[in-house]
């Protein structure tokens, strides 16, 4: 499994970005489908996911209310609308993808990850 992200970019706080993931291969394995961030100087924080042959989107609580995951399965496609933005979620935003239906919340769950894309929050 190949994951391209993409997007990213430059946007003021209070602004929307809505990023990409292109997924090639075999995905018949792939349970779940999400977004990670890493920020400068952290580690990869955990955005949230969505199963990818089921209904069930799990997010991190820190995010919940603002940013949104969809997929379309037909274009084999991952997307993350993040709205109202904020300097702190200035971060490389990767997708990823897992074999597994639990413990989406752990880094440890995914095998397949992307190149990631750089989301600057900035006035």
């Amino acid at each position: 499994v190949q994951l391209q992200a993409s997007g990213g970019g430059l946007v003021q706080p209070g602004g929307s970005l809505r990023l990409s993931c292109a997924a090639a291969g075999n995905l018949f394995s792939v349970k779940g489908m999400g977004w990670w961030r890493q920020a400068p100087g952290k580690e990869r924080e955990f955005i949230g996911t969505t199963g990818w042959k089921i209904d069930s989107t799990y997010y991190a609580s820190s995010v919940m209310d603002r940013f949104i995951i969809s997929r379309n399965i037909a274009k084999n496609s991952l997307y993350l609308q993040m709205n109202n933005l904020k300097t702190e979620d200035t971060a490389v935003y990767y997708c990823a993808a897992s074999e597994y239906d639990t413990d989406w919340n752990k880094h440890r769950t995914y095998k397949f990850w992307g190149q990631g894309t750089l989301v600057t929050v900035s006035s």
